[in-house]
This record gives structure tokens, sequence and C-alpha cells, in this order.
């Protein structure tokens, strides 16, 4: 998996002061995505376990809320089986600091998520899913854009808690 950046005092992207990832590779093509440059899956830098290691650094203060992923697309299936390793850091990270949230952002529905026969659905899904604490789903539709709403772009995008 490559990534196209890390932003690592971000206010956008979920609550509080963030370390947010951008992804590479997205399938959905969203008309007025903002990140059009990300849906190449070639686009951006490898992610190692060096960049593991700087996200999980960056995550140390204790002013910063939690990890944002967004793209791209973390919920490509490739991107999943390379993100949910990653996240297992995190989660063991998370126990002994028990304040770090996790957002992830998803062009997919959560339901599409955890169908057995989703495309989107992999070996790995089920256990991204139980990591995450709250999941901004449904793809990004110009027509339905609204900047006053509060951490999505359009108004078809719910902000999902799921733990």
């Amino acid at each position: 998996m490559n990534y196209a950046s890390i932003r690592t005092c971000d206010i956008a992207n979920g609550e509080g002061v963030r370390v947010t990832l951008f992804v590479s590779g997205c399938t959905h093509r969203c008309k007025g995505c903002f990140n059009p440059d990300q849906w190449d899956f070639d686009y951006g830098e490898p992610f190692t376990r060096e960049v593991e290691d700087r996200i999980l650094k960056e995550l140390e203060p204790s002013y910063i809320a939690g990890l944002s992923i967004l793209g791209g697309e973390p919920m490509e299936p490739e991107n999943q089986r390379a993100l949910v390793p990653f996240l297992r850091r995190f989660e063991d990270m998370r126990q002994k600091t028990g304040d770090k949230t996790l957002w992830v952002y998803t062009g997919c529905l959560l339901e599409e998520l955890k169908d057995p026969a989703s495309r989107w659905h992999t070996e790995v899904t089920d256990e991204f899913l139980e990591m995450i604490d709250v999941l901004v789903d449904g793809p990004f539709v110009e027509e339905l854009k609204d900047i006053s709403l509060q951490f999505r772009g359009s108004s078809n995008q719910r902000i999902l808690k799921l733990k």
C-alpha cells in the first residue's frame, strides 16, 4: 500500500487534534472528490514499518485525541490488508493509554462492508471494523455537498459511532 500524506496536527477529520493518514487508491471515483490524485494506488510513498513507527510516535502526546484514516479509500481490499497489521500496533498502544480514538472515512456503506458477499468484505474487514470508534461512511455526492456539515462533505454521509 502507498500513502499520500500524513498530517500530525489535524482538526478537520475527527474530534480533537489528530494524526491523519491519507492512503492511496480508490475505485469509487466520486465526482467532485477533493483528492482525485489519491485514486491511483501507486500515488505517494510506500507504507513501511518506519512510517508506522513515525505515526505511532506522533500519536504519543496527550493532546493528540487519536488517529484518522482517509484516502483514497482505506476500505479498498488491498488497503485493508495493509492497514490491519498497523492498526493492531495502534490497538496495543491505546490499550496502554486508553485515550486515543480511531476515525475512518470510507465511500462504502457500513452495510456493504459487513456483507460477506460484497467485494469490500475481506478476511480482515470484521477485525478492522472492531477497531474503529467512528466510521464516516458513504460516497461523496457533489449535488449533496454542504460545507456547514461537521466532519463530512455531503449530507448523505453518516457519522457512525461503532464503539
